[in-house]
């Protein structure tokens, strides 16, 4: 990656953990507001890097989950709904 990439990934996962500690849904968007004042360029790299992470740790969330139901002989729970669930067609 070339350094905005780098640099949007790193404050990406700083947002993250941040949002976790303060339990804040809107301080990604928040923190791309700042970055985007200043360079649209670096925020779309933001809320890219910021869109995979969360992604990445939700289906890691899904897939333990479903591991964790089969050793239990549980039924398996649905997949949660994605962005793509509210669109109508």
């Amino acid at each position: 990656m070339g350094i905005m990439d780098d640099l949007a990934d790193e404050l990406a996962k700083d947002a993250i953990k941040a949002m976790n500690a303060i339990g804040d849904e809107q301080f990604i968007q928040q923190v791309s507001q700042v970055i985007g004042a200043t360079s649209t360029t670096t925020q779309e790299a933001f809320n890219t890097a910021a869109r995979v992470r969360l992604a990445e740790r939700r289906a890691r969330d899904y897939i333990l989950q479903r591991v964790k139901e089969h050793k239990a002989g549980l039924s398996p729970t649905a997949p949660p709904p994605s962005s793509e669930d509210d669109v109508e067609v």
